[in-house]
């Protein structure tokens, strides 16, 4: 069984504010806690008889999993390639299932102080008429290459919404936003949940019953929200993007792909 696990870093256990997600203040106690949800998540899924699992690091520069601390069965992607996967990036139709690690609301939400998506230029991305959080985008990526998603770990908001999408998965939620500020258990418990449950979504996974489904919209149609009005003005150029505000542009597609490559253009 191969995993992919996916990992960022505002949706990890006890994390409030900007200044944490960066080199300086609490930075490196905070990488430290996103290295262990991600080693724990690990583990999980070598205890359901995992044998291959790759990670990628997908916050910021990408480079803040500390490597040696994870397993040594463990392949990591760090940095950027540049493509339209992204936080998705290695992840193939050979995969049997992808997890979550440290996710966040999306932009416009009061479930985690540090919600946006993608960046902070916008005030938001629709998909289909719905705000899109970042597990929505790389979620619908895994869909694309029939992989489904089995477990996330993040803000108690983002994983009650990802109950809704994917019933079949699993979730913990590693704290819970409270306007500007977070509470959170213990991360010993948050831990050994994660490693816990992550093991249950792949032995789940193994039961035809309980096989979690990949749902993919037929088409998209997708709504870009600028905080600057003229970056609306300048994406609208981009090919079959439209203004439909003066801070906005609108996209149409039925291949999700085209979707991805707009967006890692347009974001």
């Amino acid at each position: 069984m191969k995993v992919y696990i996916s990992a960022d870093i505002e949706g990890i256990n006890g994390i409030v504010s900007w200044l944490e997600t960066e080199k300086g203040d609490d930075y490196e106690y905070f990488r430290k806690q996103m290295t262990e949800e991600v080693r724990r998540a690990c583990i999980g899924a070598h205890k359901a008889g995992a044998t291959e699992i790759f990670v990628k690091d997908a916050h910021d520069n990408a480079r803040n999993i500390i490597f040696k601390d994870l397993p040594d069965y463990v392949t990591l992607h760090r940095g950027w390639e540049g493509g339209p996967c992204s936080m998705m990036a290695g992840l193939n139709d050979s995969y049997d299932a992808v997890v979550f690690i440290g996710y966040h609301s999306p932009s416009r939400s009061d479930g985690n102080p540090l919600s946006h998506t993608m960046n902070t230029r916008l005030h938001h991305v629709k998909i289909n008429g719905e705000i899109a959080s970042e597990f929505l985008i790389n979620s619908y990526y895994a869909a694309w290459l029939n992989v489904p998603t089995v477990f996330l770990s993040g803000d108690l908001k983002l994983t009650e919404s990802v109950k809704k999408l994917f019933p079949e998965a699993e979730v913990v939620a590693t704290k819970e936003g409270r306007h500007g500020a977070v509470v959170s258990r213990h991360p010993n418990i948050t831990n050994q949940e994660i490693e816990d449950k992550v093991e249950l979504a792949l032995k789940k996974k193994k039961e035809p019953a309980n096989k979690p489904i990949s749902i993919l919209p037929k088409k998209f149609k997708i709504e870009i929200q600028y905080k600057n009005f003229n970056d609306a003005y300048k994406a609208s150029f981009y090919p079959g993007a439209k203004l439909i505000k003066d801070d906005a542009i609108e996209y149409e597609t039925k291949d999700y792909y085209d979707a991805l490559v707009m967006m890692k253009f347009l974001l």
